[in-house]
C-alpha cells in the first residue's frame, strides 16, 4: 500500500493535475567515489523509497495514480553496489500501482502529461537536466496540439502541499524524532562524561558519532560543531580539530539522524568539569533565557514573539553583566545584542534539520499549532577581541538548545536526557572522571 502521506498529497492536489517528484541522485566526492547516499526528503516522505536516480508520478485521477520509474535490477551491479529493489520491488513493497525502468521515463512523458491541467514540479530543485527535459517537452506538447495533446498550462511548486504537510508530524513522525532525540542526548552524555583537557575537538566529535551510529541512527542530521574555548564563539565552526584545553568551554552542537528524522541539541560545559565564576554568568543567563523561552511554548505563539522576547532577556542579562551599557530598549532598537546574539532563537525541525515550512502566513508572523517541533536556541558568544567588555568574559561562547513539540495544551521537550544545568553537568562529569 502507498503511504498515508501520499494519498493525503493526492487529496490535496488539484483535480486533474500530474505532479513529478525526483528522488536524489548520488554525488561524487571524489574521482570515483560517491558520498553516502541520503534520499531527498519530500521524495522519501511521500513514497519511502530509498534508491537513487527514481522518479514519482502522481496523478490522482487516474485509474493507475501512483507510479514509480527506478533503476532495474542488475545482478551484476548489485553485486558491486548492493540490492536494488527493481520495477518489481517498487509495486510490491513501496505500493506503485505501476513501475518502470527509469531510462523509460523521457519517452513516457506525452503519455503522462497529456491532459492534465497543472504540473506540479518544483523548477530549479537541483535536477537540471531533468528540468530541461520537462521544458523541452512541455513545448513539445504545445506543437501537438492540432492532433489533440494537451500539455498543462500551469507549473506548480509541489512543496506549498507537502512542506505544510512536514510541517504537522503525525504520532508516528513524533516517535521517530523522540527516538532521534534519545540517541542524540545519549551522544552528548557520553561526549561529557569523556571529554578531558588534551583530547582533540575530532576525538570527541567522532566519540559522538559513534554513539549515533551504535544506536541505530543512520548518520548525524548535519556536521557536527565541536568547538572549544574561542572556536565556541564562531557559529558554524566546523574544523574541529583544535585541542580542549583545561579551563575552557565546550561547545557541541550535533544531532542524529533516525528513520529519516532529525534532531538537533546544543550543549555547552567545561573541559575540566567544573564552570569558572566568568562562564557560570554567561551560561545561567543563557539557560535562563532558554528555559523561559521553552515554557512560553504553546498553540498560538510565534516564533518571532519568542525571538523577541529571547533579545530582551539576554540584552538586560548583557547589561547586568557589563557586556553591553545604556537602556535595554535603546539597545535592543539599535541591534546592539547582535553583537553577542546574532541568529534567531529558533527553526522547525523534522526530515531536515532546518525543516520545512511557511514561518509567515499573509505577511504575518505564523502561530505555531501542535504537532509542530521547533528548536529554542539562544546563545551569547564574546570573541576573545571584543571591546569594552570585562576581560573575564573574552573568549566564551554559549549555546543551548532543545527540540520542542508543540502540544494541544503546551510542549514537550523531546531533548530533555542531555543535562544542560549546572549542577547536573558537573555531576555528570564529576561522577565520569571516577570510573
Amino acid at each position: 500500500m502507498p503511504r498515508p502521506q501520499l494519498a493525503e498529497f493526492m487529496r490535496r492536489m488539484e483535480p486533474g493535475s500530474v505532479a513529478i517528484i525526483p528522488a536524489a541522485r548520488e554525488v561524487t566526492r571524489s574521482h570515483d567515489t560517491e558520498y553516502r547516499f541520503r534520499q531527498d526528503s519530500d521524495f522519501y516522505y511521500l513514497t519511502g523509497f530509498r534508491e537513487p536516480d527514481a522518479v514519482a508520478v502522481v496523478a490522482p485521477s487516474r485509474e493507475k495514480p501512483f507510479t514509480l520509474f527506478v533503476r532495474p535490477r542488475d545482478r551484476e551491479k548489485e553485486i558491486w553496489n548492493g540490492r536494488r529493489a527493481g520495477v518489481e520491488g517498487a509495486r510490491e513493497r513501496y505500493g506503485a500501482d505501476e513501475a518502470f525502468p527509469v531510462e523509460e521515463f523521457d519517452a513516457k512523458l506525452t503519455e503522462l502529461l497529456d491532459g492534465a491541467g497543472s504540473l506540479y514540479y518544483r523548477l530549479g530543485g537541483g535536477h537540471a537536466e531533468l528540468d530541461q527535459t520537462l521544458i523541452r517537452q512541455l513545448s513539445r506538447m504545445r506543437m501537438m496540439g492540432r492532433r489533440g495533446v494537451r500539455a498543462p498550462q500551469t507549473i506548480i511548486d509541489p512543496g506549498a502541499l507537502i512542506h505544510e504537510m512536514r510541517l504537522v508530524k503525525s504520532d508516528e513522525e513524533v516517535a521517530l524524532m523522540q527516538r532521534s532525540a534519545d540517541i542524540a542526548a545519549e551522544g552528548h552524555r557520553e561526549a561529557m562524561v569523556s571529554a578531558r583537557p588534551g583530547m582533540r575537538e575530532y576525538e570527541i566529535d567522532a566519540l559522538v558519532e559513534y554513539v549515533f551510529r551504535r544506536a541505530g541512527a543512520a548518520a548525524p542530521a548535519y556536521n557536527s560543531i565541536v568547538g572549544s574555548g574561542a572556536n565556541a564563539t564562531i557559529l558554524h565552526y566546523v574544523d574541529n580539530d583544535a585541542e580542549l584545553k583545561d579551563g575552557d568551554l565546550l561547545l557541541i552542537d550535533a544531532g542524529a539522524e533516525y528513520e529519516g528524522f532529525a534532531s538537533d541539541i546544543t550543549r555547552t560545559f567545561p573541559v575540566n568539569g567544573r564552570f569558572t565564576e566568568a562562564q557560570r554568568d554567561i551560561y545561567q543567563l543563557v539557560l535562563d533565557c532558554q528555559e523561559e523561552c521553552v515554557r512560553a511554548v504553546k498553540p498560538g505563539v510565534t516564533l518571532e514573539g519568542m525571538h523577541e522576547r529571547s533579545v530582551e532577556i539576554l540584552t538586560e542579562g548583557m547589561v547586568r553583566l557589563g557586556l553591553l551599557k545604556g537602556e535595554t530598549a535603546r539597545l535592543i532598537e539599535e541591534g546592539q545584542y547582535k553583537k553577542f546574539y546574532m541568529h534567531r532563537l529558533g527553526h522547525y525541525l523534522g526530515m531536515d534539520v532546518h525543516d520545512a515550512g511557511a514561518y509567515h502566513v499573509g505577511g504575518r508572523p505564523r502561530p505555531v499549532e501542535p504537532g509542530m517541533v521547533m528548536t529554542v536556541e539562544p546563545g551569547v558568544y564574546v570573541a576573545e577581541d571584543a571591546e569594552d567588555i570585562p576581560d573575564k568574559y573574552r573568549g566564551i561562547g554559549v549555546r543551548i538548545e532543545d527540540d520542542v513539540l508543540v502540544t494541544a495544551d503546551g510542549y514537550r521537550v523531546l531533548t530533555d536526557k542531555a543535562p544542560k544545568r549546572v549542577e547536573e553537568i558537573e555531576a555528570l562529569m564529576a561522577g565520569g572522571r571516577k570510573k
